[in-house]
């Protein structure tokens, strides 16, 4: 038995249990009944929480001090009754990956308890895709924090059966765009099954010097440029909410299953969403189940994000910060959908 130990407790988030969960419980009751649809194209209603049929969900995976509200509002989203088996897909931040990286634990540690790796589940996806998989050793995974720090609210999510609950533990990799869609057809079939929840990992705009990136745009006529550190600040449009605008743009492309779309867009702005490929990776899996433009199949696939928030409100080309968003994917029962 190979434990993969928590080792962002302690400085990520707390290592003491009873502090953790009232932290998570106070999280989760702040979330509204009713929550508003961010970045939505036309005007939305809002959406009771949780959803039914929940079948994804996007969080972010920073300091639980700075995203966990956020997080919250993805896992609020979900109506845990019949998962048995939770996919985490997050980035890789400290290894070069080509391809997708299974775990090779039995148990993740968290400060609340244990979760069991579903080790079948995961030579099963190894027979179907061989070659396709790679593993990463004990220390790659316990550097990596995009996986951790979802697992205090999965363990919370599933408290009261949490033995009955198993991770299956994915470091995606730079993967092209024809990798991800690989990818995504090589779990489609989970992500269709009620059995499954799928929990995809990434924080979305790094701006600021540190992350050398400062891409501004005063108003959606006008080219982006580059701030760079001497410049005081911008006239006009804030800061903070040309990231917001930049983010919104993206977030709607997700929101539409457009992969093509959402890599397009990668491609102009270079936004520095870390989780870019496990949101690939999920959109490659829906646009498998849906050929023929997942976006407007009847009773298929909805995508809405229900949260977004900024680690500071930038006003000063020195400034920095980090955006966050939660999302949940609507997915109907096969035997409820017309193709």
């Amino acid at each position: 038995m190979t434990v993969r130990k928590a080792t962002h407790a302690g400085s990520w988030y707390t290592d003491d249990a009873e502090l953790l969960d009232e932290e998570l419980e106070a999280w989760l009751e702040a979330v509204p009944a009713e929550v508003d649809i961010v970045a939505a194209t036309d005007k939305a209603e809002p959406v009771p929480l949780p959803v039914g049929e929940v079948r994804a969900i996007i969080g972010p995976h920073a300091g639980l001090s700075y995203s966990g509200a956020t997080a919250a509002y993805a896992y609020k989203s979900i109506d845990t009754s019949g998962v048995r088996r939770v996919f985490i897909l997050g980035p890789s931040h400290h290894v070069f990956l080509r391809k997708c990286a299974f775990s090779q634990c039995t148990e993740y540690e968290t400060p609340l308890g244990n979760i069991q790796v579903d080790r079948e589940a995961i030579s099963e996806l190894q027979r179907k895709g061989q070659g396709a998989w790679e593993s990463m050793g004990l220390a790659v995974d316990e550097d990596e924090h995009s996986l951790e720090m979802h697992l205090p609210y999965i363990y919370k999510m599933f408290e009261h059966r949490i033995d009955d609950i198993k991770l299956v533990p994915i470091l995606v990799g730079n993967l092209s765009f024809e990798r991800e869609q690989a990818f995504g057809a090589l779990l489609a079939e989970y992500l269709e099954s009620e059995e499954n929840l799928f929990v995809i990992s990434s924080d979305f705009c790094h701006w600021g010097c540190r992350f050398r990136y400062t891409w501004y745009r005063e108003s959606e006529d006008v080219r982006a440029v580059e701030l760079g550190a001497k410049r005081k600040g911008a006239q006009g449009t804030p800061i903070w909410k040309s990231i917001e605008r930049l983010d919104f743009d993206g977030m709607r492309a997700i929101g539409r299953l457009d992969h093509a779309g959402f890599r397009q867009y990668l491609d102009q702005t270079e936004n520095t969403i870390c989780g870019r490929h496990p949101i690939g990776v999920l959109l490659g899996a829906i646009s498998h189940l849906f050929p023929e433009h997942p976006g407007s199949a009847d009773n298929g696939p909805r995508l809405q994000f229900v949260k977004y928030a900024q680690s500071s409100k930038v006003t000063e080309a020195s400034d920095s910060s980090v955006s966050y968003a939660s999302a949940y994917l609507h997915l109907p029962l096969k035997e409820k959908r017309i193709r």
